[in-house]
């Protein structure tokens, strides 16, 4: 695991951006596509409206969700709605290029296993993504790989769905399939996690970030959340 440190939250998801421009302009000219799986949060919205002002061949973008609250359409706590805001309203990817779990189906083991197929017709069997972005929670959950859920244990499938946490339900990839990414972005901002990201460097298994293989991640993190990983004599 490689470790980057901004100078603040903007600078992070500008850098962000670059990182996943430059990915998909290899991944198109290697593969003639580029599989992006990205999750939610305020720092990522800056890094999708930062992503669209980049050099990306964005006819060969296809964007997945790394995971989603259940909610209705349209919902301002859905990951979806700051993704398309973030993103669709400024870039030109196509929209039937941007795969939405399908949250709003009652039957919503059903609903993971249609998810995990659309993976499946876009990037094989088993599923391979160029990209997958992922935050790191001051709980030191990622995706919705929250501490405590019997999610953590799920080994047999990529899309799964949770427990309640934070008063709802949620779909999200689980290991093995972030585990089989050609690279895994971490975007890491603001003090309140600075507590985890030592931990997450350090591949701490007790918390569910730390579970996440490394050999291929990058974390970009502000100053903020980086100071105990810089010193951990710091203040």
């Amino acid at each position: 695991m490689k470790l980057e440190v901004l100078a603040d939250a903007h600078s992070a998801a500008r850098r962000a951006a670059a990182v996943i421009a430059a990915e998909a302009r290899l991944a198109v000219a290697a593969r003639g596509r580029f599989l992006l799986a990205v999750s939610g949060g305020r720092t990522p919205w800056a890094m999708l409206r930062a992503l669209a002002d980049e050099d990306v061949p964005w006819p060969s973008v296809h964007v997945f969700q790394v995971d989603e609250r259940v909610a209705p359409e349209g919902h301002p706590e859905r990951n979806l709605t700051h993704l398309a805001a973030s993103l669709l309203a400024h870039a030109p990817l196509p929209p039937a290029h941007l795969h939405a779990m399908p949250v709003e189906w009652t039957a919503l083991e059903e609903a993971a296993a249609r998810y995990e197929r659309t993976l499946e017709e876009h990037a094989g069997r088993p599923v391979v993504l160029d990209v997958v972005h992922l935050g790191l929670g001051p709980d030191g959950h990622t995706a919705s790989l929250v501490p405590g859920d019997a999610v953590l244990g799920v080994a047999n499938a990529d899309v799964s769905v949770t427990g309640v946490y934070q008063a709802r339900r949620r779909m999200t990839l689980t290991y093995p399939v972030l585990d089989r990414a050609r690279k895994v972005l971490w975007l890491v901002t603001g003090e309140d996690k600075a507590a985890m990201l030592p931990r997450l460097l350090a591949a701490d298994l007790s918390i569910p970030a730390g579970r996440v293989q490394q050999a291929r991640a990058l974390v970009l993190a502000d100053r903020a959340a980086s100071i105990p990983a810089d010193n951990p004599n710091c203040p």
